[in-house]
């Protein structure tokens, strides 16, 4: 602890970002975090891409899309308080192999053509074997931070900074081949995912470690040599077992804002997709979509170097507000490529910001020791709203045309800001 606030007093004069990266193996933990977490934004889309193109069928390939989020929705959380419990490497190099082994399966049996029924099983297999990277660096980020004099406002950049990577992923993920984009995640995840298990100076303390520290005071040495290992043992035995994080007060509203708001992405990834392919434009789908992503990168950087003032519920509902805005306009412009591209700009400029700050806000809402699984339930959240928005969208386009469909994103967004609203007030009376 003492050399972190070393490192804080030393680097006054640094930028926020440039402070970040002096603090012992963040460099290592950021950089493999961001190449394991690809899947996050490939494979979801990648899967509505490579089954349109494969198939032709927007419903069949919205859908599955939808099951592969819902099913990995479903366990992520389960995943998150097991590593809390666990620790990360001890659960994750496990996890990590049989993703490995799901993912690739998927990707070939789509590249082969198998049956629309073997391929959704497959799809919701996949689904259940993905945890989210993103909640281990956020979490790493809240360890590496817990000595540094300002260490809430440079949380608040390193979550901006982890935004603004996720758009570049992002940006990424539209870059390439549809059906490329089954198999790249795949190997990013392996190669990033297996540097970033093996930094152990970054791993936040975990539960099990403490029991099995106590279980072990006669001066024996298992403690050490199970310290990397999950054992059957270890899962059975009954230690601390903290609340579910679902039950702070405040965490409920946010994820009901999550859920609705990240159907607006899905929504409009696929209506701009329909609409680029209907103007014979597709080979520049990548960079049209890659226009929303750099905004959002852009708002991430700009909103990591400031702290803003009041609540952090105040600036959600603000950015949501200006999104829906920013939503409308590209309906209105959606017929002009160019136009279009520039209001992606700048509504995507409130993304990223959005993003970071309902992380911010479940860093309040619940205790060190749960943060995995509470930023877990947020990803989780926005993996069902993703979901919720491909299907919807899917069927929206197929019964009718891209423009009704363009129109769902700044529903869905202004949707989500009296939810916001509801949980600004349920914080300030339980505050």
């Amino acid at each position: 602890m003492s050399t972190t606030r070393a490192v804080s007093k030393s680097s006054a004069a640094h930028s926020p970002y440039q402070r970040l990266f002096m603090l012992p193996g963040a460099k290592a933990f950021c950089l493999s975090g961001a190449v394991a977490r690809l899947p996050i934004s490939m494979m979801s889309l990648g899967i509505v891409l490579a089954l349109n193109h494969l198939y032709d069928n927007w419903t069949i390939a919205g859908t599955m899309s939808a099951a592969y989020v819902l099913a990995m929705s479903c366990v992520t959380p389960f995943y998150a308080r097991a590593f809390d419990r666990f620790g990360q490497a001890r659960v994750g190099r496990l996890a990590l192999a049989v993703q490995i082994v799901a993912m690739l399966a998927f990707a070939f049996a789509a590249l082969v053509r198998v049956p629309i029924p073997l391929l959704f099983a497959l799809a919701i297999i996949m689904g259940l074997t993905q945890f989210s990277f993103g909640a281990l660096v956020r979490t790493r980020w809240s360890y590496a931070l817990r000595g540094v004099e300002d260490g809430e406002q440079l949380l608040n950049t390193a979550y901006a900074m982890e935004a603004a990577i996720d758009e570049i992923v992002f940006i990424l993920a539209t870059s390439v081949h549809p059906v490329s984009q089954l198999f790249v995640p795949t190997v990013a995840c392996g190669i990033g995912g297996t540097i970033f298990f093996s930094l152990k100076s970054t791993q936040p303390p975990v539960i099990v470690e403490q029991v099995s520290v106590a279980a072990h005071d006669d001066g024996s040495p298992a403690a050490s040599e199970d310290a990397d290992q999950l054992t059957l043992r270890q899962l059975k035995r009954s230690g601390a077992k903290p609340k579910s994080v679902l039950l702070y007060a405040g965490v409920l509203p946010l994820l009901a804002v999550f859920i609705v708001f990240n159907m607006s992405f899905t929504s409009f990834d696929v209506s701009i997709t329909a609409t680029m392919k209907s103007m014979g434009l597709e080979p520049f789908l990548g960079l049209q979509l890659a226009m929303f992503a750099v905004g959002s990168c852009i708002g991430a950087l700009v909103f990591g170097s400031c702290q803003l003032k009041g609540s952090h519920w105040a600036h959600m509902v603000m950015f949501l507000s200006l999104l829906t805005v920013g939503y409308v306009f590209f309906r209105l412009s959606m017929d002009n490529l160019i136009l279009l591209g520039v209001f992606e700009i700048l509504a995507g400029l409130t993304v990223s910001p959005t993003f970071a700050t309902g992380n911010l806000i479940v860093k309040d809402l619940v205790p060190a020791e749960s943060l995995t699984e509470g930023l877990s339930w947020v990803t989780t959240a926005g993996t069902v709203g993703t979901s919720i928005g491909s299907s919807v969208a899917g069927i929206v386009l197929d019964a009718s045309n891209p423009h009704v469909g363009m129109m769902l994103p700044f529903i869905f967004t202004l949707a989500s800001v009296p939810l916001a609203l509801a949980g600004w007030a349920l914080a300030k009376r339980r505050g």
